[in-house]
């Protein structure tokens, strides 16, 4: 008895510390979010010219009126611009890396063979001007977060609704230390199936194992993973509202909508809250 009394005190503590571990913040600032549609990228469409990450885009997505979700990283010169991948490779079939270049050497290049060019994050905003909520991806290649002061000192003067994500913790610290009422939010999924291999920080990402410390709003997670374990103790425990992402058609849509609060999408135009 005394061994199961031990063992059971035990689990408890292990259970105690998971939820302790996982447990977001509890402020509700992320309730705003819950019903919005997010255009992955902005509302782009290839075939019709209008590329992802683009000024075209962004103009598309305000005119339907659906938020917009985008990403943000450096430049060489240190300007935040709005680009996904780490490396021009497959939207601009170039060699090098987005943080290698300048913003002006930047605009050699044309995104997906359009006549559209990697836009900076401060017309992007100039554009938008307020008509529609962002959702801003900080993209961090290592534990640096100096793309987080220039963004959001780029953001200091923005009147529109926005919230910032990341998947890196380091990045909502930031946010938590020196701009706690903005609304933020952690990106995760199981890494596990992309990457192939196992990696420690992967698993302790996949488990939100670090909310304690970067204490996000909300959650976003990977649509594949709509029944993790820790994004649904987060958000029917402690109310956290989730973020879907990326939704590419209706009836993918349908299917995940009971795990998720809000919706990142591409490939199909959902239909907007009145």
């Amino acid at each position: 008895m005394k061994h199961e009394g031990e063992w059971l005190l035990g689990a408890l503590g292990a259970a105690g510390a998971y939820l302790l571990a996982i447990m977001p913040e509890r402020k509700h600032r992320a309730e705003r979010m819950k019903g919005i549609f997010y255009a992955h990228r902005g509302l782009h469409d290839l075939e019709a010219g209008v590329p992802e990450n683009s000024m075209a885009a962004f103009a598309a997505a305000v005119e339907k009126g659906y938020g917009i979700e985008l990403d943000v990283q450096l430049t060489r010169d240190q300007i935040p611009v709005v680009f996904h991948d780490f490396t021009l490779k497959r939207v601009c079939s170039a060699e090098g890396r987005v943080k290698d270049y300048t913003f002006e050497e930047l605009q050699q290049f044309s995104i997906e063979g359009t006549n559209q060019r990697i836009p900076e994050f401060a017309d992007v905003l100039q554009l938008v001007n307020g008509a529609v909520p962002l959702l801003i991806e900080l993209k961090c290649p290592d534990l640096g977060c100096e793309i987080c002061r220039l963004t959001d000192q780029e953001l200091q003067g923005y009147r529109g609704s926005y919230t910032i994500e990341s998947f890196s913790p380091m990045a909502l610290l930031w946010y938590r230390r020196h701009r706690p009422e903005i609304c933020r939010g952690q990106l995760s999924m199981n890494f596990q199936r992309q990457e192939g291999t196992y990696d420690p920080q992967q698993l302790i990402a996949r488990h939100l194992l670090t909310n304690f410390l970067a204490k996000p709003d909300f959650i976003a997670y990977d649509i594949r993973d709509k029944e993790a374990l820790s994004k649904n103790i987060c958000r029917k425990w402690f109310h956290c509202p989730s973020v879907a992402w990326t939704v590419r058609s209706a009836d993918e849509l349908r299917k995940i909508k009971p795990y998720y609060d809000a919706f990142i999408f591409e490939g199909f135009r959902p239909q907007v809250r009145k």
